[in-house]
């Protein structure tokens, strides 16, 4: 039960973060392309590999060994509530109906290909700090 409350927490937490970055992060760069989704999910990301490598200390990364009240809380709730795979499909989709079949192919690439990297990074963060 203490699981559910923590992710339940930290999800609310994160939805309401994501909100509030994405609109700042719109608003600075606009509304053309989906900038305030694409950082939220990168930013994301690079918590969530700093996050796990921490978490992890140097071993390798299995499901059963995230685990735990701070997973749960940060990783699965917070983090989870923060990023965002549906709001980035429904704007890709969105720019592919416009006609702007290049700029969904670019949201496309850079959430998958810095999702990655970002991941990566985060993880060797908290290789370096740890």
């Amino acid at each position: 039960m203490l699981g559910i409350l923590l992710v339940a927490v930290g999800g609310a937490l994160g939805g309401m973060g994501r909100l509030a970055v994405g609109h700042r992060v719109s608003r600075h760069l606009g509304s053309r392309f989906p900038w305030g989704t694409l950082f939220v999910n990168l930013s994301g990301t690079l918590l969530v590999g700093w996050l796990a490598g921490s978490l992890l200390a140097g071993q390798p990364l299995t499901g059963e060994r995230l685990a735990g009240p701070g997973w749960e809380l940060l990783g699965i709730g917070l983090l989870g509530g923060y990023t965002t795979v549906s709001t980035f499909s429904l704007q890709t989709l969105s720019l592919w109906q416009q006609g702007r079949s290049l700029a969904a192919l670019a949201n496309i690439a850079a959430t998958l290909m810095g999702g990655g990297m970002a991941l990566l990074v985060g993880w060797w963060l908290a290789e370096v700090v740890t």
